[in-house]
């Protein structure tokens, strides 16, 4: 209607709050919103360094790489948990195989399966560990391999301070 403002620029309540929930969504769509993401570097035993997305939380543990296209040789996840225990996972909307190393508190593999295939159904099966374990680094399919890696060998990396809450 001539002399009516558009949606955006009303004046009332209820536009405001849709154009803002419109725009963060967009904006989130096009990584435009800051990451919350929190990266570490890892160094494996050759000196081969990449890049972990740490998975904290029970949310971002769930996620995990759920979703993703792809995931890189310098590129990977590392799960963080509160203690040593053994933790299952399962391939469930990853669209891509991987290597999954689990490390105990000393940063030793203790447990690794690699070349994980997706799961094109479910029900997923789920790989565990022979032993406890406090961290889960999960790699592109191949990296044990590539890179020579073994039952025990020493995964090195340094988990950035929490902030006080």
């Amino acid at each position: 209607m001539p002399g009516q403002k558009p949606l955006f620029f009303s004046r009332n309540k209820k536009g405001r709050s849709f154009f803002f929930s419109f725009f963060i969504l967009f904006s989130m769509l096009l990584g435009t919103v800051p990451s919350s993401r929190k990266y570490v570097k890892v160094f494996l035993p050759n000196q081969f360094s990449l890049t972990a997305e740490l998975a904290v939380t029970d949310e971002e543990r769930q996620v995990g790489l759920m979703f993703r296209e792809k995931i890189n040789w310098d590129q990977g996840m590392l799960f963080v948990f509160k203690r040593e225990g053994i933790y299952s996972f399962w391939m469930k909307n990853v669209r891509f195989p991987i290597d999954i190393l689990w490390l105990d508190r000393e940063k030793r593999i203790v447990h690794l399966d690699t070349h994980v295939p997706i799961c094109p159904k479910e029900p997923c099966p789920t790989y565990s560990p022979s032993s406890p374990a406090l961290f889960v680094l999960e790699l592109k399919a191949g990296s044990a391999e590539k890179h020579q890696l073994k039952l025990y060998d020493k995964i090195e990396f340094i988990l950035p301070k929490k902030k006080d809450s």
